[in-house]
């Protein structure tokens, strides 16, 4: 009975370990974070790891395209301009983690522009202090 006793409370302890470290509170700060990309014609590319800035307990990355071609992207209904001048494309967009983000983006690289679905995923895993 005893031995039964200790198997639970280490299950107990484990589990409540392993809770206490998934759900680490992230502050306020600079971080970059590995972003995952699918959707498209898996042609297009993001740089990873990307910055990461949390301000008031909202995450805003700077996502770099692979490519200059991107005139704006679409996160739900709002839209992001691009805040570089030359170079490769680059937005500030709002993120959650640890979810799939449904974005758009429009690329001009065809012969006329098209809005292309994407899909970003930020994993806290790799969430890192700058």
């Amino acid at each position: 009975m005893k031995r039964f006793f200790s198997i639970i409370l280490t299950i107990l302890l484990l589990t409540t370990a392993l809770s206490a470290c998934a759900q680490k509170e992230i502050t306020d700060g600079t971080y970059t974070v590995e972003v995952t990309l699918s959707g498209g014609s898996g042609r297009a590319s993001v740089e990873s790891p990307c910055p990461v800035v949390i301000a008031d307990g909202k995450p805003t990355a700077t996502i770099r395209w692979g490519s200059p071609f991107y005139e704006y992207m679409m996160v739900g209904e709002t839209r992001y301009d691009p805040i570089q001048e030359e170079g490769n494309s680059t937005f500030e967009i709002p993120v959650v983690f640890d979810e799939d983000m449904a974005v758009s983006a429009s690329t001009v690289a065809m012969s006329q522009p098209h809005l292309v679905d994407y899909v970003l995923r930020f994993d806290s895993k790799t969430l890192k202090g700058e």
